[in-house]
């Protein structure tokens, strides 16, 4: 009797999990008879499923494989919520700066990761790094370098840095001005004119930069040259035309992506305005919004439907948009308002450096933090001192200056970013 009840159980089970299993591949592959505009669509498909192995989008419809991607969105914010909920007040602050490795490590200069990075990113678990000359000796020594920090970062944070350089082309190439180097040479963005070529320069670019283990590259510079006196910016500009500036920052910035870097339009709103070098000191234009919009910008307005990566924001001062002299870099009106409500931005948005004369002249390092996250910054790149404007950041939440809610937006974001692209 209880072999026949056990036998009776067993197929009653088997048929249960039959039917569930029915069921519920009936709702993968409901479908839907196609419209004659079906055909001409390029939106994903309703009926789309994904396969846990491959995470390959599948076509039900057909049967044939019509996309391959890393990590669909859903499995990428699902992470980040995961990744984020585990970090305490201080990781995710700490996730918003990138820093110099002498900064971190106080060494000078750093040329070679070891035991004294793994305990310092321990101790400040910042999101990102940024390499200068003095960093780069070799390709042997600077590919050593970054693997050995990347690989602590991974087992000390469970995510990636974002290991960063200036490498523009011209005048503005960390590796490709380098004899030590045997890279092509890029020539400045200046003489760069057909949408083709700043694609090959973007790739060739980002080609080398990936094979050394970079990730992010802070170019194209997306500024329109419409001050004839500017000589800060200068050739490292497309020009002063801003459809062709436009244009061609974009396919610069696909180069790059074709190699697996990250790219930054910069210097958001538009450095090119100016004569002043917020290296030195303040920086203004006093163009109104309406003329900015009209030039400066115009690559801004479109660097979200281009996948750009970073926005980096400037120093300079727009004082008939924003009614005072706060540099853009810390304005929320410049970077909320404008940047994320108007423009419609939704990437990481980076400051320039914090340790440039136009912040440093008129803002302590906890200051300048503070402002540049309650203006919507996700990224602050080289503070005068990074314990003080971590401390000033740690205080203005606990005073409610900042909420945490506010430091989550940013720290959501950048570690979507690191899992969509880095992971």
């Amino acid at each position: 009797m209880k072999t026949k009840k056990r036998k009776y159980f067993t197929i009653r089970l088997s048929m249960l999990v039959f039917i569930a299993a029915v069921i519920s591949l009936t709702a993968c592959f409901s479908w839907t008879p196609p419209t004659d505009d079906a055909a001409e669509s390029e939106q994903p498909l309703a009926s789309e499923c994904m396969t846990e192995e491959t995470s390959e989008k599948i076509s039900v419809s057909d049967g044939e494989k019509i996309k391959e991607e890393p990590l669909e969105e859903v499995q990428v914010e699902s992470q980040a919520e995961e990744i984020l909920s585990s970090m305490s007040l201080e990781e995710k602050i700490y996730q918003m700066f990138i820093v110099a490795p002498e900064q971190l490590t106080g060494a000078n200069p750093v040329t070679a990761a070891g035991e004294v990075t793994k305990h310092k990113l321990m101790e400040y678990p910042v999101g990102g790094l940024i390499y200068f000359e003095a960093n780069i000796v070799s390709p042997e020594q600077i590919k050593e370098m970054l693997d050995s920090t990347q690989s602590y970062a991974y087992e000390i944070e469970g995510l990636p840095l974002f290991l960063c350089v200036d490498e523009e082309g011209g005048r503005v190439a960390k590796i490709g001005n380098n004899t030590a180097f045997s890279v092509r040479r890029v020539p400045a963005m200046q003489e760069i004119t057909g949408e083709r070529d700043a694609y090959e320069a973007g790739a060739a670019i980002g080609g080398y930069l990936s094979q050394f283990g970079f990730n992010v590259d802070f170019a194209p510079v997306a500024d329109v040259l419409t001050n004839s006196g500017n000589t800060v910016i200068g050739d490292r500009s497309f020009g002063n035309d801003p459809d062709a500036v436009t244009r061609l920052a974009a396919s610069f910035s696909a180069g790059l992506h074709s190699e697996n870097i990250l790219s930054a339009f910069k210097h958001f709103p538009g450095h090119g305005a100016t004569e002043a070098d917020t290296h030195e000191g303040f920086a203004y234009t006093d163009k109104t919004y309406e003329e900015l919009l009209e030039a400066e910008l115009k690559p801004f307005a479109a660097a979200e439907e281009n996948n750009v990566d970073f926005v980096m924001a400037a120093h300079i001062s727009v004082p008939e948009v924003t009614g005072d002299n706060t540099p853009c870099s810390l304005s929320h009106k410049m970077i909320t308002e404008i940047l994320r409500d108007e423009l419609g931005y939704q990437g990481l948005v980076i400051t320039d450096a914090l340790q440039m004369g136009a912040i440093t002249q008129s803002y302590t390092p906890q200051e300048a933090a503070v402002l540049s996250i309650q203006a919507g910054v996700d990224l602050l790149l080289m503070p005068q001192e990074l314990p003080a404007a971590f401390q000033g950041v740690l205080e203005a939440v606990e005073a409610g200056e900042i909420t945490e809610e506010r430091i989550d937006e940013s720290v959501r974001r950048i570690i979507r970013t690191k899992c969509k692209n880095l992971g």
